[in-house]
């Protein structure tokens, strides 16, 4: 494999299977190192429990998809494609890809939507992340693509985060600031954040902004700047433009303006203006935080132009950074695929670079639409108002992460032929799909990736796709000459000769020459014998450039960097009296996007056990809410059920959501059925960091705990459609501690409420798919008048009797001393009876370590015992393997010396 991972597979009675993976040391992005997502990418890979294994069809939607061999599935998909064009014209249909699609996919994608079908309709979910970055970089750069590179995080003075959590959500790349700031202790760090994340809490400044407020900060930073004479006027001057508007702005941004919208002291915005302008190098890095807005292209901007204003890029250390959400999301746009570009960072309204596209395609001038197509808000809306027959989806999952779920779900619902191309089946948007396209994944695919620093990375499968799963390229190609041979024009060049993954990457690298990502040095013999590599990277070049714009010269028409005039403007969705809360959402340190992958890895699940809904203590005392109770949160466009979690990480007035959790582990679709579907002008993201919610206690009238011992991935599959009847349900994994536990064991731990007591058959549904019917070797105590069942299911092991599954009803929550009693795998002491007895309730003990087990409880008692953090390393081994967990460890040490 590529990308920094090693891996290890072997034959065994199971077949073919990856068994172990491990950091490349040569890479050069991570240098051997893994988080603690990708140390457990093998465990991912064990089972073919939930993946998607052979075509499947249906020719009417209510009824069920049925196995199809490959031929009659591609047959049938190529043919109702074709049908919906002649019908309505190549509009009507639309592709939705995704930043996990290796360059060689996306590149095959693209050009059967727009080379041989003409319609501009393919977006993918990189439009969620990362639109508004590449709109900044393009308005202010001409071109997109971060100036900067990894070995910035080293050489960095001054290390601005705006709205990224990096030590979350890019804990290696965190590792190296880290290590850098540890070498050289003037190195300072600014967080622009309205939580007090992990990477806050390390920081040397925290600038805690009110939600969306970030374009009047930097533009209360730049106007110090100004006034202080921190400008590199020479350089405005020569490389620039713009900067004499954007100076008439600035005059009503004072620091005590800004510092006042944003909710800062004016002293604090001042430092961090004083540390950027004056530091020897630069580096903001930055995020979703920033992207997701309605605002999203002026805070990229608003960032630039302090870089800009004061030359701080182009140079080691320095530079706008934008931190890449997904994988390949960067080879996407190389591709062109996006609604509103074309190949090669082209322009679809441009018609020289429509023409230069079709001659390399070898097609009839005129023959690429002039007009961008939809992008994923607007065309999940022509999808639901008909404009939109057919949608094929690819790799991504838009029925949990598409903003304002309830219009996505109808929209897939009324389309005439949703097509889902997919290495997992048990996905929200799969019960949509007429045609399920059963997709290769991770370990099985080859073709290369681009990451964040515009590094090429050579992907080598480890093993065969199982079943009949295909890789992406191919299945889109085998659809694509399909329709080739019914659409296109009598004599007209092929447009499918390219057969491999190697012929692809050839013509994509065709299209580049001459252009700002020109990669006319490279193919598949350059990334094999030297290695990944940065773009641009031309034709006779030893090396790729590591930073753009060293010269001054941009990649606009005259040479110059562009200044726009960027004013604060509020959040799209204002408090109200009938929703007077900020909901924020984000990531969660060891889970990935809606975790149809991570999801499968008990221990991911150890550092935050389920879902939540986080607020400020005072905020909640308030509303007379307390902690692990139920509570309803709601927005004008939907509401869901979360357990209330208090925490002083948010600021009063704000809660906080993490996004992971969709209808695989919930009985909604996740906290999306609450964010905001309005977009930017520009970039046309979304605003999904922020909404206006209200917060209610939710009431219900009897509640469930089970949790049973056992293969975790088939019994969530069995419970997993029992969730949406509960008025609230939520189902989560954790490990199996039991030293004698067999590959695939751990528990499934179910909560859920409703009303009343759930039906008879719903019960019996849920204890057949966890094997906790009454039997010998369960013990029980009922009680009808009360609504009260607890069984409690037992196993012998080394002669002592342990927990083995457990279901708990009753008009009130219980049964989580028991619980914990369970997970611990204790023997039991004394009688089984005294199982039903009232334990004492406990407070759970968080796991820091997710690599080590590591309790916060027994990380508190080293600290207490004087424990800095070389000794937690050395003692408790926290720390000291993928380092994700580091920055809490800091925080608990810090914690315990002001104390």
């Amino acid at each position: 494999m590529g990308c920094g991972v090693l891996v290890h597979s072997r034959h065994d009675a199971a077949g073919e299977r990856i068994t172990g993976v491990e950091g490349d040391p040569l890479h050069p992005a991570n240098r051997g190192r893994l988080c603690s997502k990708g140390r457990t990418l093998a465990e991912t890979a064990r089972s073919l429990q939930g993946r998607a294994l052979v075509p499947e069809l249906r020719h009417r939607r209510q009824d069920p998809r049925r196995p199809a061999d490959w031929a009659v599935a591609l047959d049938s998909v190529a043919d109702r494609l074709a049908n919906i064009v002649e019908r309505h014209g190549p509009d009507a249909v639309a592709f939705y890809l995704s930043g996990q699609l290796l360059t060689e996919d996306y590149y095959v994608f693209n050009k059967l939507a727009k080379g041989l079908l003409r319609t501009n309709n393919i977006d993918t979910n990189s439009r969620l992340c990362m639109s508004a970055a590449v709109t900044g970089y393009k308005l202010a750069f001409g071109a997109d693509g971060p100036p900067t590179c990894y070995e910035d995080l080293e050489q960095a003075k001054t290390v601005l985060f705006a709205g990224s959590n990096a030590a979350w959500a890019h804990p290696v790349l965190f590792r190296r600031l880290e290590e850098a700031r540890a070498k050289d202790p003037d190195v300072r760090w600014i967080v622009v954040d309205p939580r007090r994340t992990d990477t806050a809490a390390m920081a040397d400044l925290h600038l805690l902004i009110q939600p969306g407020t970030d374009v009047a900060l930097f533009n209360g930073m730049l106007h110090h700047l100004v006034w202080e004479g921190l400008l590199d006027q020479d350089f405005i001057d020569r490389h620039t433009t713009g900067f004499s508007e954007l100076k008439r702005l600035l005059r009503d941004y004072t620091p005590r303006m800004a510092a006042e919208i944003c909710g800062v002291p004016v002293e604090d915005l001042v430092t961090a203006a004083e540390w950027f302008g004056r530091s020897a190098a630069s580096l903001s890095l930055y995020c979703m935080g920033l992207n997701q807005s309605v605002h999203g292209t002026d805070k990229n901007l608003a960032l630039i132009h302090l870089h800009l204003a004061t030359r701080q890029l182009g140079r080691p250390g320095a530079g706008p950074f934008s931190l890449t959400g997904q994988p390949n999301a960067m080879g996407g746009r190389e591709v062109g695929g996006m609604a509103t570009m074309l190949a090669a960072h082209r322009e679809i309204t441009d018609p020289a670079h429509r023409a230069e596209v079709e001659a390399l395609w070898q097609l009839p001038q005129g023959s690429l639409p002039p007009q961008p197509g939809l992008a994923a808000v607007e065309l999940f809306e022509a999808v639901r108002a008909g404009r939109i027959k057919a949608i094929w989806i690819a790799c991504t999952n838009p029925a949990h992460s598409m903003p304002d779920l309830s219009p996505v779900r109808e929209a897939l619902q009324r389309a005439e032929l949703v097509i889902v191309q997919e290495a997992f089946a048990n996905i929200d948007t799969v019960p949509y799909a007429d045609v399920l396209l059963p997709a290769a994944t991770w370990g099985e695919k080859e073709g290369t990736v681009t990451n964040s620093e515009r590094r090429i990375s050579r992907v080598r499968a480890a093993v065969a796709p199982p079943g009949q799963a295909r890789p992406d390229w191919w299945i889109a190609r085998e659809v694509a000459l399909r329709l080739e041979a019914r659409l296109a024009a009598p004599g007209a060049a092929p447009l499918f000769a390219a057969d491999t993954p190697a012929a692809i990457f050839a013509e994509h690298r065709a299209l580049t020459v001459g252009r700002d990502l020109d990669i006319g040095g490279l193919d598949y013999a350059v990334l094999e014998q030297r290695g990944p590599q940065q773009w641009p990277f031309r034709a006779g070049a030893e090396q790729g450039d590591a930073r753009r714009y060293a010269d001054g010269v941009f990649a606009t028409a005259d040479g110059r960097a562009r200044f726009h005039a960027t004013p604060y403007r509020p959040v799209a969705e204002p408090t109200s009296a009938r929703f007077p809360l900020r909901l924020l959402t984000g990531r969660l340190r060891d889970q990935w996007h809606g975790m149809s992958r991570t999801g499968r890895v008990p221990a991911l699940y150890t550092h935050s056990p389920e879902p939540a809904l986080r607020m400020h203590p005072e905020d909640a005392a308030r509303r007379g809410l307390r902690a692990g109770e139920l509570v309803r949160v709601s927005s004008k466009r939907g509401g869901l059920v979360l357990p209330l979690e208090l925490s002083d990480e948010v600021g009063s007035g704000t809660v906080f959501a993490a996004m992971h959790w969709s209808g695989q582990h919930l009985s909604s679709g996740g906290i999306n059925e609450l964010s905001q579907p309005a977009v930017d002008a520009r970039s046309r993201q979304p605003e999904l960091k922020h909404a206006a919610v209200r917060v209610e206690r939710a009431e219900f009238g009897w509640h469930l705990l089970a949790a049973r011992r056992g293969d975790v991935l088939a019994m969530h599959a069995a419970v997993q459609p029992l969730l949406a009847a509960c008025g609230y349900a939520s189902v989560t994994l954790q490990p199996d501690v039991d030293p004698e536990a067999v590959e695939g064991s751990g528990w499934v731990v179910l909560r859920a409420a409703a009303a009343a007591a759930m039906p008879a058959d719903w019960q019996a549904a849920l204890e057949n798919a966890l094997g906790l019917a009454a039997s010998v070797d369960t013990l029980e105590y009922r009680d009808a008048r009360r609504g009260q069942l607890k069984r409690v299911a037992w196993r012998v092991a080394a002669g002592a009797s342990r927990i083995d599954g457990l279901l708990w009803s009753d008009v009130r929550p219980g049964g989580e001393a028991l619980l914990r009693t369970a997970l611990a795998g204790e023997p039991w002491q004394g009688s089984r009876l005294a199982a039903f007895a009232a334990l004492p309730e406990v407070a759970r003990d968080a796991v820091v370590c997710v690599c080590r087990q590591v309790s916060e409880s027994a990380i508190r008692a080293e600290v207490a015992a004087g424990a800095d953090l070389p000794a937690l390393k050395q003692r408790l081994g926290c720390g000291s393997v993928c380092g994700s967990c580091v920055p809490q460890l800091t925080r608990l040490v810090r914690q315990a010396a002001s104390a």
